[in-house]
């Protein structure tokens, strides 16, 4: 095994060593990890931030929520009872190979490293979830399991820090000589996987781990070495160091995640020994400095991770330059990037605005195809977590607005209901024989049992499992409601004193909700209701008296003195709703999808006449679309019934006269977007021309 490190001079020294047989020479080398326990936060939030000194709506803890009937309570059973078990058979077994490749690092196994550099993260993002559910369920089974893979990756990581299965297990590469390698990917999702694996045990067997690793990362890193300048661009390390400095409370690691943020953008772009293998300026948005930078470029899911992280850092530092950038991107990737489902990355290849190669990401503004979008699930989910990041930041109910779109359409359209098959990507639109998937490495003509690239499904569940610890929030004297859905409340307000909730609902397919205090203090405090932008209308009333003004797109603020067996009850008209896109998107010219909620909807091959083209499908203006509710369809969803017209005279020319069609009714349903692809192979599309009546 070979294995390169550097000292905290700016010497690169090149050394070989043996797991278990540490160079006694080397400065960085440590069997143990430092002495740091004396100093860590108690804080059990998804994101620590209770002692953030620059956010304004504070975490729950993990477990103080949780998620009792209707939708959500129905996706978090099946997280917990069929897609991490299901997961995890894959990736400890060989199909998925992660457990594998830390067992061979580790002495364990024979064998070669198998899968994609970046395959430790996404074993880690599944790490992470099985303690998210853990931390509700409690089932000390999920404990002793995780414990066992600990065990195993601590043998696996290297006497300085050091762990990146490739790098450990093949002689061809060495530690931090390519960034493609994408260690740093690796080491952002130990980080965060420990972290929570903490807050939830006690236990500091991972995080011992985690501490060692970012010391080493620390070393490396912080004296500025000229070739590593280029190596942070996969920014889950900015995200983990930040949350291991609240973890810990060491400042060293909240210094090395900025230091991140201020490299990119500060040296010359050209292809050098560490870059060859990847894309390089816009692409691993390295051009413009993030404080700089006025659009979303490159590869979705490094921007938003990037993103995320950087919001991660402004929480505790306040840098108003850092959040004005901020704002400024999820504007530009909210309002000119964005899917109306939540989904970002339009492309699979395609050319920044400055020119420079993509994949996998934003190309320009208001370009959005359906068919070939490509909507990567992981960049979806990252999407929610930088809103729901920049939500906490500003209080700011856009945020939320965002979160809550891209959890009930694009994220959840990367798994199958059943929770065994994957999308990697989420277009909006699907034509049979139109792409050639022989052709391509992540789309696929139906959904996959696994997938070689294996990024999405582990952050799609993980993101499911740890729902609970977004719908609610601690402002600055009260509870904010952030998502709605079933769920018991059990968490302290700031100042500490106890309050329990209730809520009922069958949201998103009813707008009813009510809220019920079970316990809280005898002094006013505040309860927080996120009203909706599509929320029109909305009435609040406490104990049947209206209680506050509900206007959309913001946070309803209650205030008063709250007692046992008060009851808010939120009325939120659900109107089935025509949208169209900017007048910029030439690919929506002239058509509308339809959303009831926080729902979009689609139209299937399966619910058509048999060999309909879907581009024959055009709505009507005239034709009312009924909410249904189907508890035994697809997972249990309201479908929106009505008739659609399907023009009969056929397009077989590049080009062709054409007259008045002729057109044929017919009855139909549609369905949620997050819920096609789960009846077969077939055509569907979000957007239909609609005539207007």
């Amino acid at each position: 095994m070979k294995k390169i490190t550097f000292s905290i001079c700016l010497l690169l020294t090149v050394l070989s060593c043996k797991q278990g047989t540490p160079d006694k020479n080397l400065s960085t080398d440590t069997t143990k990890p430092r002495d740091y326990a004396a100093n860590l936060d108690t804080g059990k939030g998804v994101i620590n931030n209770t002692n953030s000194p620059h956010v304004k709506l504070k975490s729950i803890d993990i477990g103080d929520c949780r998620w009792t009937e209707g939708f959500w309570a129905d996706k978090w059973k099946v997280a917990e009872e069929t897609m991490i078990p299901h997961m995890g058979e894959i990736l400890k077994g060989d199909i998925g190979h992660g457990y594998n490749n830390f067992k061979i690092a580790a002495g364990l196994k024979e064998g070669e490293h198998k899968g994609f550099w970046w395959h430790d993260g996404d074993f880690y993002k599944w790490m992470e979830a099985k303690m998210y559910i853990y931390g509700v369920n409690k089932d000390e089974k999920i404990v002793e399991e995780i414990d066992e893979i600990i065990d195993v990756i601590a043998q696996a990581q290297q006497a300085d820090g050091y762990l990146s299965t490739p790098a450990i297990i093949r002689d061809d590469i060495d530690p931090f000589t390519n960034r493609r390698y994408h260690e740093l990917y690796n080491s952002g999702h130990l980080l965060t996987s420990a972290c929570i694996h903490y807050r939830l045990t006690g236990k500091t067997n991972f995080l011992d781990i985690a501490v060692k690793h970012a010391d080493y990362l620390y070393k490396l890193f912080s004296p500025k070495p000229d070739h590593l300048k280029r190596f942070g661009f996969n920014q889950t390390q900015i995200m983990g160091l930040v949350e291991l400095y609240r973890t810990t409370k060491d400042k060293r690691y909240l210094e090395l995640a900025e230091q991140f943020i201020n490299m990119r953008g500060t040296y010359k772009i050209e292809d050098d020994e560490t870059t060859k293998g990847y894309p390089i300026g816009d692409m691993v948005q390295e051009r413009v400095p993030l404080r700089e930078e006025t659009e979303a470029v490159g590869h979705a899911v490094l921007a938003l991770y990037f993103y995320a992280g950087a919001a991660d850092v402004y929480a505790e530092t306040g840098e108003k330059e850092l959040i004005d950038a901020l704002e400024r991107l999820w504007d530009n990737v909210t309002n000119k990037k964005m899917y109306i489902t939540g989904a970002i990355g339009q492309t699979h290849y395609g050319r920044s605005s400055r020119l420079d190669k993509i994949e996998e990401g934003f190309i320009d503004e208001y370009m959005m195809p359906n068919m070939t979008a490509y909507n990567e699930t992981c960049a979806n989910i990252c999407n929610s977590m930088f809103n729901y990041r920049m939500l906490t930041l500003t209080g700011d109910a856009k945020h939320g607005d965002v979160m809550e779109l891209v959890l009930h359409n694009s994220g959840l359209s990367g798994i199958s209901l059943d929770g065994k098959n994957y999308y990697y990507s989420n277009p909006l639109r699907k034509i049979e024989g139109a792409l050639d998937y022989e052709k391509m490495n992540v789309e696929f003509p139906e959904r996959q049992p696994y997938l070689k690239c294996f990024c999405c499904p582990p952050n799609l569940v993980r993101t499911i499992a740890k729902s609970p610890g977004w719908a609610y929030s601690k402002s600055e004297n009260g509870i904010a409601v952030n998502l709605y859905g079933g769920n018991e409340l059990n968490t302290t307000l700031l100042d500490g004193s106890a309050i329990k909730l209730t809520q009922k609902t069958d949201y998103p397919w009813d707008g009813a909700v009510k809220i019920t205090v079970n316990e809280s203090k005898a002094d006013a405090f505040d309860i927080l209701l996120r009203i909706p932008s599509w929320a029109k209308g909305t009435q609040i009333y406490v104990n049947g008296t209206k209680a506050a003004e509900a206007v959309p797109g913001t946070f309803a603020k209650i205030e008063r003195k709250w007692a046992a067996g008060d009851e808010i009850t939120i009325d939120m008209p659900m109107e089935t709703k025509f949208i169209e896109g900017h007048p910029r998107i030439e690919e929506v010219r002239n058509q509308v999808a339809i959303k009831r909620g926080p729902v979009v909807y689609c139209i299937e091959s399966a619910d058509l006449p048999e060999k309909t083209d879907i581009t024959n499908v055009y709505l009507s203006s005239a034709k009312k679309l009924s909410p249904t509710s189907r508890p035994d369809f697809l997972g249990g969803v309201t479908t929106l019934e009505g008739e659609v017209l399907i023009r009969k005279d056929k397009l077989g020319e590049m080009y062709q006269e054409v007259s008045a069609p002729e057109f044929q009714s017919f009855k139909t349903n549609f369905i949620p977007y997050y819920a096609w692809s789960n009846r077969g192979q077939g055509e569907m599309t979000v957007f239909l021309p609609v005539i207007w009546n």
